[in-house]
């Protein structure tokens, strides 16, 4: 599947906090109101503040999704990777990775033990788990 990546911009921002939301919430279950306060808090303080290292996924001039790297430590971190439903199993989380992993090294991400798939490629494309906590994994690739 074709796409491109764009620059996030401002009139980005509701979009972005609505896919790191989905995220979040997809994989953080049974959690108290005021768990859900905070990170709802955290994602609307935090997504303004990194939407210069916010990419869109674009396909045909339509959003798909968004990419989020940070510089990190001694690398760089995969915040942030989201495909909206109907674009997902058609490898272009997996060519975003890819891709990173040769701009980039090393590369860190937190992943919801939940989440199989995700780990499951992250596995497959050579990240290790450097720690684990109650709900995720912490991983890092190095070339």
């Amino acid at each position: 599947m074709d796409y491109k990546l764009e620059p996030a911009t401002i009139d980005n921002l509701d979009l972005l906090i609505k896919y790191k939301l989905k995220n979040v919430f997809a994989y953080a279950k049974d959690l108290k109101q005021e768990e859900i306060d905070r990170i709802n808090k955290y994602v609307k303080a935090n997504v303004p503040r990194q939407i210069k290292n916010y990419k869109l996924i674009m396909n045909n001039d339509k959003i798909i999704g968004c990419i989020l790297v940070e510089k990190y430590l001694d690398g760089f971190l995969l915040d942030e990777i989201y495909i909206e439903k109907e674009y997902r199993n058609k490898k272009i989380g997996t060519e975003l990775i890819k891709g990173i992993q040769t701009k980039y090294s090393p590369v860190y991400l937190w992943v919801y033990k939940q989440n199989i798939r995700a780990y499951n490629l992250y596995k497959r494309l050579g990240f290790e788990i450097q720690q684990e906590a109650e709900t995720r994994y912490f991983m890092k690739y190095l070339n």
